[in-house]
């Protein structure tokens, strides 16, 4: 018998993740599988993406486009990594600078010491640092004295748990910035339940942030946490040549000649026990059937494709079904950002920080959400004479921001970025720098507000009534290449545990 089927519409990281833990499984098990992967663009990585660019005078930057480094916890990403070979090409972070620095006015205060995310670890450090004054000190040294939410209540909004548990200045000074960095999200509006839930669950299992941090550093837990600042840097890893080697890696696994580019889907379609896809730009896939489908785009387009799919159905529950999974995939809000390279003259440079990025608080009302110096993170990004610096902007905050053109958001950079790091002649940065770009990233960021678990247990719901549709999304969950990557083995081993008797033949992977 022939291997069954498996369409999966999405190049993505999501995608080729799934693609790549199929021909594993298919691999270890002697069970073969026939999977193509189908993407819309002229290349697969989604906002993966590293550029080698030359500058007029010959110097060579490796600039990542979207994420340059992957955590290994949790351990999906290491492990895949370990298990295609190429584990031992992975970089650490350079030793000197891991860390982040908080704007105020036009200088910069570091991360207190052992503060990571909204927990401190180290009460010494927060009761020196200038980001709060005394009375904040106070507030924050009292968590351990507030009482813990009700049981009852399911979620929270991220900035309603720091303001309760932690103080507003704690929130406003340290927490929205870094949170902002993360998920480009409005604190009042994001999860705490679906996006921070190991601190979530803390406040009820040990009643505080302050015993539960306790507890953890007697047991070793905290370790790595206690020696970091805002992102703890250690436990990241990237590629000499930026993170699309990682992509590159995934497709060797695949196979090249089962990934489809310049392939949009325009219609989903079940025929029979068999699901039948078409696309204006290669209508002879229309003559093809596959068993399995696995969608991997973004939220919009899979409830459209779930809408036509609908059409198709004879069965009345699995109509319904596919009504709810595409109303609840068009409630996922998205967020768009944009992120300005520019490749800085070291001695333009007046005010370099000794970390590897500076965080904004939105209190400080500016157009930067964060800034990193990828450059400094891992060597062989730049000339040493120069520095590679990615500013962020737009987010759920300022979506306004990215209808500017872009030599108008380069400059509103450069201006900020005088004031925060010294960058001379800011108004001629397009000139002196080796080079600048703006990359811009619309609607890529999914916002996980709250109510969103509720949400999720929905279209984990329908999917459950719809044999042979998988989704594999973060909107779903799953902000950072290790989540996706953990999330994509899972819905692999669903997908392939499903093809159940379609072939009984052991076939090679």
């Amino acid at each position: 018998m022939t291997e069954p089927r498996i369409a999966i519409i999405g190049g993505g990281l999501s995608g080729l993740a799934v693609a790549t833990h199929l021909r594993l499984l298919a691999g270890d098990s002697g069970r073969g599988a026939n999977v193509t992967v189908l993407e819309s663009s002229d290349r697969v990585g989604g906002v993966i993406h590293t550029e080698r660019i030359v500058s007029e005078s010959g110097e060579e930057f490796i600039v990542d486009h979207g994420a340059d480094m992957f955590a290994m916890k949790p351990p999906a990403a290491i492990e895949l990594c370990q298990r295609l070979g190429v584990a031992d090409r992975l970089l650490r972070p350079n030793p000197e600078g891991r860390g982040a620095m908080i704007a105020r006015g036009n200088g910069l205060i570091p991360i207190p010491e052992g503060f990571v995310l909204m927990r401190p670890t180290k009460i010494g450090s927060m009761l020196t640092t200038p980001l709060l004054s005394p009375a904040g000190k106070l507030r924050l040294l009292a968590e351990r004295f507030v009482k813990p939410r009700d049981m009852s209540v399911h979620d929270e909004s991220v900035g309603s748990f720091v303001r309760r548990r932690l103080g507003r200045e704690c929130l406003d000074n340290i927490v929205a910035p870094l949170v902002a960095g993360i998920y480009t999200a409005d604190v009042d509006r994001l999860s705490m339940a679906a996006t921070m839930k190991p601190i979530w669950d803390m406040e009820a299992s040990d009643g505080s942030l302050a015993k539960a941090t306790m507890r953890r550093v007697r047991s070793g837990e905290d370790s790595t946490e206690r020696g970091s600042s805002g992102a703890r840097y250690e436990q990241f890893r990237a590629f000499p040549g930026g993170m699309i080697e990682l992509i590159e890696t995934l497709q060797n696994k695949i196979g090249r000649e089962h990934i489809v580019t310049r392939t949009p889907v325009d219609r989903l379609r079940r025929r029979g026990d068999a699901f039948q896809l078409e696309s204006a730009a290669r209508p002879e896939l229309a003559n093809e059937s596959f068993d399995r489908v696995v969608l991997t785009t973004p939220a919009s387009v899979t409830a459209a494709l779930v809408e036509d799919l609908q059409a198709t159905l004879d069965d009345e529950s699995q109509r319904d079904a596919a009504e709810t999974l595409a109303k609840c995939l068009r409630e996922i809000p998205y967020a768009s950002t944009a992120i300005v390279v520019m490749a800085i003259p070291r001695e333009l440079i007046a005010r370099m920080p000794k970390t590897f990025g500076i965080v904004v608080p939105p209190r400080e009302k500016r157009s930067i959400l964060a800034a990193s110096f990828a450059s400094e993170k891992y060597a062989g990004r730049a000339p040493k004479d120069h520095v590679i610096v990615r500013s962020f902007v737009g987010g759920m905050l300022q979506p306004e921001l990215l209808k500017k053109e872009d030599s108008a958001i380069v400059q509103i950079v450069a201006k900020e970025l005088a004031d925060l790091i010294g960058l001379q002649h800011p108004g001629d940065v397009e000139q002196r720098a080796a080079f600048v770009k703006v990359v811009r990233w619309n609607r890529s960021m999914p916002q996980y507000e709250v109510g969103h678990l509720e949400r999720v247990a929905a279209i984990k719901s329908a999917i459950d009534k719809l044999p042979g549709v998988d989704i594999m999304t973060n909107a779903i969950g799953g902000v950072g290449i290790s989540p996706v990557i953990g999330a994509a083995e899972r819905t692999a081993r669903r997908v392939y545990d499903g093809l159940g008797e379609v072939s009984k033949v052991p076939t090679e992977a």
